[in-house]
């Protein structure tokens, strides 16, 4: 029986997929597998029985990923199962941004009152909220990933001109992306030309303040900037002072902080890019056959801080070991098994960074005396025994 704990609520289209031999509950105690949404896990104590956290969205920024490194936990995110919500609300945010239907729509409510009146008022007052076409403008899509690849499509398909950047643009993203997208080379380009710029990537060093008072000086006047990716991503005092100056003539955001609330010119969302059945169905689903395929086969789908390896079902016998990216772990490990007397069937290794995953099949039995040796290669943080 694997114990699997959730620490928000999670559709049940996707907990239904465990099935027997699962155990999911919210009170689990030395859990096998979590399965979090939106809480963070930073002050969480992580038990040794943890073997993998599944987050059901793209964001990890609520997960201690370091410190699951270390441990051998190995983290989950689900690339795309979000992305058409966050596309869809991309697209719909961008038009009303550049029709000003927000200030519009709370400007007519304030007609309330004015019984006959309301048609002349609405006629006479109707000019100050007007807004430009999105046809023919051009579009600067920072990050090609999932949601970027879409929402990139999404607009040359509104007959828009479409400007895309991504210096790890991966060819699966490639193959989806339309030939309309012109790529381009450098954030600065994308700056320079673009009417409306909207920005897909992660929030790390090295994105903090992607768009700040120096980036902002580059753009048009009367650009218009969306953020459905992380707030830090633009600073907060840079844009709010672009917008009051002008230079900036709209910024919507999806994760708000105090700074930019309440701000003319600037639409702040409660972060609802993925806020739809739809997406939380498809989250969970994507989550839970991760956690099912890690446990029951070791193979690793879109982890975040350990290497990807697909090794298909366990045939025979299979051991597992997550180690530190350093050299003769794999000899030793083959060795080992080899030593045994016992023939290596498949054999896989990857690394990411610091960390790197081994799969070894083989048939027959290891002894006791070998896993232990396994065990203790240096360099080894954690080992499973499938099969």
């Amino acid at each position: 029986m694997a114990n699997i704990l959730t620490l928000n609520k999670i559709a049940k289209i996707g907990l239904d997929r465990f099935g027997e031999g699962y155990n999911c509950s919210e009170t689990m105690e030395n859990p096998d597998a979590v399965l979090v949404r939106s809480a963070s896990m930073h002050d969480m104590e992580l038990p040794e029985s943890l073997l993998a956290i599944a987050r059901a969205g793209a964001g990890v920024n609520n997960i201690p990923l370091d410190k699951c490194a270390e441990k051998g936990i190995v983290v989950f995110n689900t690339p795309g199962a979000n992305a058409n919500a966050v596309k869809e609300l991309v697209i719909g945010a961008m038009i009303m941004s550049c029709r000003n239907v927000l200030p519009a729509a709370a400007w007519a409510k304030g007609l309330k009152g004015n019984g006959d009146q309301v048609g002349k008022m609405v006629e006479k007052g109707k000019s100050q909220f007007v807004g430009p076409e999105i046809k023919g403008k051009k579009l600067g899509v920072i990050g090609l990933g999932a949601i970027g690849v879409l929402v990139a499509n999404a607009a040359a398909a509104l007959d828009m001109d479409v400007l895309g950047y991504d210096p790890y643009l991966s060819v699966d993203a490639a193959l989806k992306l339309s030939p309309k997208i012109k790529h381009v080379k450098t954030t600065k380009e994308i700056f320079e030309q673009s009417d409306i710029i909207t920005i897909h990537v992660p929030l790390t060093p090295d994105t903090k303040d992607l768009v700040n008072a120096e980036s902002i000086a580059l753009m048009k006047d009367g650009v218009r900037i969306l953020n459905f990716a992380r707030g830090g991503l633009v600073n907060s005092a840079d844009i709010k002072a672009a917008i009051e100056s002008g230079k900036v003539a709209g910024y919507v955001i999806d994760f708000p902080d105090d700074e930019v609330l309440d701000v003319d010119g600037i639409v702040a969302i409660p972060h609802l890019g993925a806020s739809t059945p739809e997406s939380e169905d498809n989250c969970a689903v994507m989550a839970v056959d991760e956690i099912k395929n890690y446990l029951e086969n070791g193979s690793i789908v879109h982890s975040v801080n350990y290497p990807d390896i697909d090794a298909g079902p366990v045939v025979d016998k299979r051991v597992c070991i997550l180690h530190q990216n350093i050299p003769q772990v794999l000899s030793k490990l083959s060795s080992t098994v080899s030593g045994e007397g016992l023939n290596i069937e498949n054999l896989l290794s990857k690394s990411k960074g610091d960390y790197a995953y081994s799969i070894v099949d083989f048939a027959g039995e290891l002894s006791d005396k070998a896993k232990e040796l396994i065990e203790t290669i240096d360099g080894v943080i954690k080992v499973r025994y499938i099969g």
